[in-house]
């Protein structure tokens, strides 16, 4: 435990009611919990903890074991376990996870004696309000039970000020009257985060000129919605930002304002909230996701919400479709034996990528006649290369210190295992980095391609709703009752669109069908090697087939084997390959894979680039997803940390991991996109969390708390009744105003 730890602890016995705990993200909360937890002793009484996590719960279970040999182990009170024993386990002095529902139930039922519970430990303050449960929980108990203690705690400062005197109500609702914030430039956590630090590399990594492109026109969408936003009239304008727009919270900033006018709102404002949400996603899926993914998410988007969105129809919108599809594919035609564009009208250049990952293209099927080309490109994330490289450094490194005798750990820290941690956003990206490191690269995209390709066979698979028969023509005037809708431009936009959606479902069938050649072909291996002969099977089936190693160019074998790579060592390349996405049957030039003449045009790589991964060593790596909220730096014990999406909250556990171990060498390396909405969120994230804090110490110290915060006269049950009707009778007369006598007035004729 780190010191500032102790010093929370301090302050909170201090007061013997309790106190509300503001403190900054990943400063150990579970650990400080599990300190206080440890300071319980059952002839206190029961200590039960409300509002926990599920994540909260196990990672404060397991620091409590972790920490200190203790035969009493907190236990989850569930609704399973009936009346009896509930009874008898609040009654046992222990320490229990209990939710709010079973809780105020036994309350209200007196199956729960208060004088039985010592106090309460509420986590996620940030999310009570006077109407909440836990408050009613909080009035209930204190109104018999004088001596019960409360300690709330929240690690999300910027929730505290949301809305009117957030942070205050809060004390007022679970009657304390001690505020303890803990940020991160607070002087005891500073002087302890920064007493030992950790060996820190920045990395820049440049993104592709597609992915700036599509940055660009989302950021340009997201600003053309909130300036429809602004026209309301009926939002904040302050916090109509794109800087606020990359944060979950702004969705719940702008739903609460306009809850209470919510069924007043035009669709179009409803929909503007909802488009505010996607387009930030959009942001985020750009840099934490590969092409071929995001490509696919933005078809789904665009099949979902093609009707009904706003941001679509923006101005800006179109190159986030094209510039996205340009990362993955690109359509054309051959015209002479030259690859043309979409149109002979706009013909599109090639673009060799400066970057020392960019891929060879390969122009191939120039014997077809005008025949639509697909040409793949699969840009792959800038970050994957730099990824390996950083492995690769680890590893040279580690084997130049053991050959020169330098020992890698110190003699203060002898069990570090050399595990490599690289932390992700999701599961997602863990199980990619991984199939990356074991297969290489560019055969990860080809999977991801090849899954693209076949989610388009299985969506046309599907049943179609049975549209209207449109309406023959009345057959009056020169065009017969047909009315051009659209112009030759438009018309040939549509035409190319058409073409390219079909070159896409053949390319997609002919790996469907190659899948299921290989899946039967696998079928009858089983068979025959399940028979008496099948030895022999086997060695037939030896002396028939073919193996393409690298540097010959056999035409026969290459028809029957699989390959992964497009190219080989001699000058033989000049005969140009054409294959089927994803490691598919290498065809000929003259061959095409379907009968209108589609070609697939793939990108070739030599075989320096696929060797990688065999003849490069890597350290043992771990892959952990920051989304789990686990925390696993306390279990592996890395000394290497490679934050591949940089996170503020983990940064912090890096700082408390450090602090807890100082005489452990550890390297942290930071994986940026330079000038990306990625260094842009990380940063308005510290300056928001702190804005936060500064804004809770001006409230802290205007707040008005009274001293008499005794709820036991409101609630006492002693109260006598005829009292309580005397008071609402001495209300019914005007709060106890005193008549005014009238004189009685006599008339005189």
């Amino acid at each position: 435990m780190v010191q500032f730890h102790e010093n929370i602890i301090t302050d909170l016995l201090d007061d013997p009611q309790g106190g509300l705990v503001i403190l900054s993200a990943g400063l150990g909360l579970h650990k400080l919990i599990a300190a206080l937890l440890h300071l319980h002793h059952p002839s206190q009484g029961s200590l039960l903890i409300l509002s926990a996590s599920p994540s909260q719960k196990t990672s404060i279970i397991q620091n409590y074991e972790n920490t200190l040999s203790s035969s009493q182990t907190p236990s989850e009170i569930t609704s399973d376990l009936p009346a009896h024993h509930r009874l008898s386990l609040y009654s046992s002095g222990g320490i229990f996870f209990i939710t709010t529902r079973i809780l105020i139930v036994d309350l209200l039922t007196r199956r729960l004696p208060t004088t039985a519970v010592a106090g309460i430990i509420l986590l996620n303050a940030h999310s009570l309000s006077d109407t909440s449960t836990e408050a009613f929980i909080v009035r209930i108990l204190r109104s018999s039970n004088r001596g019960l203690f409360v300690r709330a705690f929240s690690d999300r400062p910027h929730a505290m000020v949301s809305g009117f005197a957030k942070a205050e109500r809060t004390l007022k609702c679970l009657f304390l009257r001690k505020l303890h914030l803990w940020p991160r430039f607070q002087v005891y956590v500073s002087q302890d985060l920064e007493r030992n630090p950790p060996a820190v590399v920045d990395i820049r990594v440049p993104m592709s000129p597609y992915m700036i492109g599509i940055q660009k026109a989302v950021i340009e969408v997201m600003d053309a919605c909130l300036k429809e936003m602004r026209k309301t009239n009926k939002v904040d304008v302050e916090d109509l930002t794109v800087e606020n727009g990359l944060f979950k919270s702004f969705d719940e900033i702008v739903r609460r304002q306009l809850d209470p006018i919510w069924h007043t709102l035009g669709k179009k404002t409803k929909q503007l909230v909802s488009d505010l949400k996607t387009l930030r996603k959009l942001l985020d899926y750009l840099v934490r996701y590969d092409a071929v993914t995001y490509l696919k998410y933005l078809d789904s988007l665009r099949a979902s919400e093609s009707f009904r969105s706003v941001w679509i129809f923006a101005e800006s919108s179109y190159k986030i479709f094209d510039l996205a599809k340009k990362r993955v594919f690109r359509f054309g035609r051959l015209d002479g034996g030259k690859y043309v564009g979409q149109s002979k009208t706009t013909a599109t250049k090639k673009r060799k990528l400066e970057d020392s990952n960019s891929e060879k293209e390969v122009v191939v099927g120039a014997s077809a006649d005008n025949g639509a080309v697909l040409q793949e490109v699969l840009e792959e994330p800038p970050k994957w290369k730099v990824l390996l490289d950083i492995l690769q450094e680890i590893q040279e490194e580690r084997q130049r210190k053991s050959l020169s005798g330098e020992e890698l750990i110190t003699e203060d820290c002898a069990y570090d295992n050399g595990i490599v941690l690289v932390a992700c956003k999701d599961e997602h990206s863990c199980m990619q980095l991984e199939d990356c490191i074991n297969k290489g690269s560019h055969k990860v995209m080809q999977e991801e391609w090849k899954k693209y390709l076949l989610s388009k066979v299985e969506l046309r698979a599907l049943p179609k709703c049975n549209k209207k028969k449109a309406k023959k023509p009345k057959g009056f005037g020169i065009l017969d009752g047909v009315i051009p809708s659209a112009s030759g431009q438009k018309a040939e936009i549509s035409s190319i669109s058409r073409l390219e959606h079909e070159a896409l479902l053949a390319a997609a069938s002919e790996i469907n069908k190659q899948t299921e050649k290989n899946n039967a072909a696998e079928d009858e291996l089983q068979t025959c090697e399940g028979s008496e002969g099948h030895k022999r099977a086997r060695r037939k089936g030896k002396n028939k087939k073919t193996v393409v190693k690298p540097g010959k160019s056999d035409k026969k074998s290459a028809r029957k084997s699989k390959s992964e790579a497009c190219s080989s060592e001699d000058d033989d390349q000049k005969n140009q390959c054409t294959s089927t996405a994803a490691g598919g049957l290498i065809e000929q030039p003259n061959e095409v894979t379907s009968s209108k003449k589609w070609l697939l045009q793939k990108h070739c790589q030599g075989f320096d680039a696929e060797q990688p991964i065999k003849n490069k060593q890597f350290p043992p790596v771990h892959f952990h997803p920051l989304d789990t909220d686990q925390h696993i730096l306390d279990i592996l014990q890395p000394s290497v940390i490679v934050v591949y999406h940089p996170d503020m909250v983990f940064v912090r556990q890096i700082e408390i991991y450090k602090a807890e171990n100082p005489s452990k060498v550890i390297k942290v390396y930071f994986l940026f996109y330079d000038e990306s909405t990625e260094v842009q969120k990380f940063e308005a994230s510290i300056r928001r969390e702190n804005g936060a804090f500064e804004s809770l110490i001006r409230q802290k110290s205007m707040m008005m708390i009274p001293v008499d915060h005794d709820i036991s006269l409101a609630l006492d049950s002693s109260a006598e009744p005829q009292s309580i009707i005397a008071q609402n009778l001495i209300t019914r007369k005007a709060g106890g105003r005193k008549e005014v006598d009238k004189e009685t007035q006599f008339c005189f004729p």
